[in-house]
């Protein structure tokens, strides 16, 4: 019974992990913009979501492990294997040979905010709309 009432969150809260990875990628990739050699990194997220919900009914674990420190998570039982790290496609050359173009990194970063947020919206609403209907059969009852 439980079950039934976790997976539709359980798949959201795969895509928030992920989306949370992804804003870090970006974040690093504007945060190196003018360091020299550095080529910009980007992820794949739909292929990362397919494979993290292939994980997930595959039975893996759906805890996540401490990474650096025991506060922070990790999204490799995601599934978010280092092939899905790849290089964005560099739009220009510059002269220290750095990959960031800063407008599509600004673009992706301010997307994939939005994306996160409505993804937070939406196990918000579900979360709410599961309480209200125990309160609501607690109260009937």
């Amino acid at each position: 019974m439980i079950n039934r009432l976790t997976d539709g969150i359980g798949f959201q809260t795969q895509a928030l992990m992920l989306r949370a990875e992804r804003q870090r990628l970006l974040a690093s990739n504007i945060a190196n913009a003018d360091t020299p050699n550095y080529q910009a990194k980007d992820m794949d997220f739909g292929k990362a979501l397919r494979t993290a919900a292939q994980a997930a009914a595959g039975g893996q674990p759906a805890a996540l492990p401490a990474a650096t420190n025991a506060r922070h998570l990790s999204v490799s039982t995601l599934g978010l294997a280092s092939a899905t790290r790849e290089a964005a496609l560099q739009a220009q050359t510059s002269a220290d040979s750095n990959g960031v173009d800063m407008d599509r990194e600004r673009a992706s970063f301010v997307d994939n905010a939005l994306k996160y947020e409505a993804t937070l919206r939406f196990i918000n609403g579900s979360v709410r709309t599961t309480l209200d209907a125990m309160r609501s059969h607690n109260a009937a009852g």
